[in-house]
């Protein structure tokens, strides 16, 4: 076993308590606050606050063959003003100057490859120039969840609030909703 994540749900990995958002199982952390990110009604990815600075995680589908991080990080780097190549704690990583409504922000693009999935993490405000040791500690402890349906490259592995169900129970696996149930006659 590695001694760091981040992992794949079906390698051995530590027990340690997460919260479970289907595509991801993300550490608790006690000083850090966790909130999901939506586009639309799907949720997309989390953001994790640290006083100024955030961290963002989103898991993406890849091809069996090979990893999608040298991609990704070219649209990425397009993206950024200034944006410069080096080497960080999980291999290359972009950092550069994000463009927001407040004026640039300093932003880090952080891509790990794993079995059929990347994850990206952008840590952005002080911490993407200085101190981001707990943001990286935060991403060694991250499990994704992949599952062994087909997806398109680069498309987000859907997440789920900790309290919702997943979308196939095991409750009823031959409930059909398009199927006309029994009906009850009322006699008078």
């Amino acid at each position: 076993m590695r001694e760091s994540g981040p992992w794949d749900a079906d390698e051995p990995h530590p027990d340690t308590g997460r919260i479970d958002l289907g595509g991801l199982r993300v550490p608790q952390h006690p000083d850090l606050e966790v909130r999901l990110a939506a586009m639309g009604d799907q949720h997309v990815g989390i953001v994790v606050l640290d006083q100024d600075s955030t961290l963002q995680l989103q898991a993406l589908a890849a091809p069996k063959s090979s990893g999608i991080w040298d991609e990704v990080r070219v649209k990425v780097s397009g993206t950024l003003k200034s944006p410069e190549e080096r080497q960080g704690p999980f291999g290359v990583e972009v950092a550069g100057q994000a463009d927001t409504d407040a004026g640039p922000r300093p932003v880090r693009y952080i891509g790990i490859d794993g079995p059929r999935w990347m994850l990206l993490a952008v840590i952005s405000g002080p911490a993407a120039e200085g101190d981001a040791s707990r943001f990286e500690d935060y991403i060694r402890d991250v499990v994704v969840v992949r599952g062994q349906e087909p997806m398109a490259r680069e498309e987000v592995i859907p997440l789920r609030r900790p309290n919702e169900r997943p979308h196939q129970t095991d409750e009823n696996p031959n409930l059909n909703p398009f199927i006309r149930g029994p009906e009850i006659t009322e006699i008078r």
